[in-house]
């Protein structure tokens, strides 16, 4: 049977079915114009090439995509990870104070991680190949998700407290992204754990470490052993990992666009 597709907000809309059809052409007309947009912001955005000698910028920023902020679309577009699968961890650190910003974001109401449908659908392959391989002790691995879809008003308010706490570094480092791909619900913040005791494999750092200490590569032993573990899981499915934080994974789309709905 079929599964239902669930909305970012909990609570229940009331409309009837008479004016049913004018409310889904008014959503299907909404969907067509953002989708438009999105392809002509797409093939404008083409970066220039970096001068000869120097390393292109870290690819941490999007292009001037255009934002959704009507829940009918976003609802269209969107999936709850754990809906695809619920064995899936969930812990969002930016709906709560255990943040680097010390307090929780705006827009994050509920522990609940979003994706875009074909980003959530191949993460839950992934958690499905966790389940089927173990590790090498034969225990069980879950993947663990700190951050997934994240609404522009919260990268947002990143940014501002770079600006408070004179770390501007940050965003020019690339650790920190003025327009990032989780306003995209097409990247994700994850570890592995272990199903049993929800035990956190070793990674060498904390998640959101801003140094090179996070950089995939820069690891040894079990970390750098359990860091090429997560990647290689989330890359069988289609995910590419920024190379400057482990955690940190994306999905490519056709025509992605942002979004600024709140998670409930």
């Amino acid at each position: 049977m079929p599964r239902a597709r669930p909305s970012l907000s909990s609570t229940r809309r009331t409309t009837s079915r008479r004016p049913g059809h004018a409310v889904a052409a008014v959503a299907l007309r909404s969907l067509l114009a953002v989708a438009l947009a999105a392809s002509l912001a797409a093939c404008a955005a083409r970066p220039a090439a970096a001068p000869a000698g120097t390393s292109p910028a870290p690819p941490v920023n999007t292009a001037e995509l255009p934002v959704v902020t009507d829940q009918r679309v976003a609802d269209s577009l969107l999936a709850d990870v754990r809906s695809l699968d619920s064995t899936i961890v969930v812990a969002l650190r930016y709906a709560t104070p255990d943040n680097f910003t010390g307090a929780p974001l705006p827009g994050y109401e509920a522990n609940r991680a979003f994706l875009r449908r074909e980003a959530a659908a191949a993460l839950a392959r992934v958690q499905r190949r966790l389940a089927a391989d173990g590790d090498r002790d034969g225990e069980k691995l879950t993947l663990k998700v700190w951050d997934a879809y994240r609404p522009v008003r919260a990268t947002l308010a990143m940014v501002d407290w770079t600006r408070r706490v004179g770390r501007e570094d940050l965003l020019r480092d690339g650790y920190i992204a003025s327009r990032s791909r989780h306003n995209l619900g097409l990247a994700i913040d994850l570890t592995l754990a272990e199903r049993s005791s929800g035990r956190e494999l070793e990674m060498g750092t904390p998640f959101d470490t801003f140094s090179p200490a996070a950089h995939t590569a820069n690891a040894t032993g079990v970390a750098a052993v359990n860091r090429q573990r997560l990647k290689a899981a989330m890359e069988s499915e289609g995910f590419t990992n920024y190379d400057q934080e482990w955690w940190h994974f994306s999905y490519d789309l056709p025509a992605p666009v942002r979004f600024d709905v709140v998670i409930r």
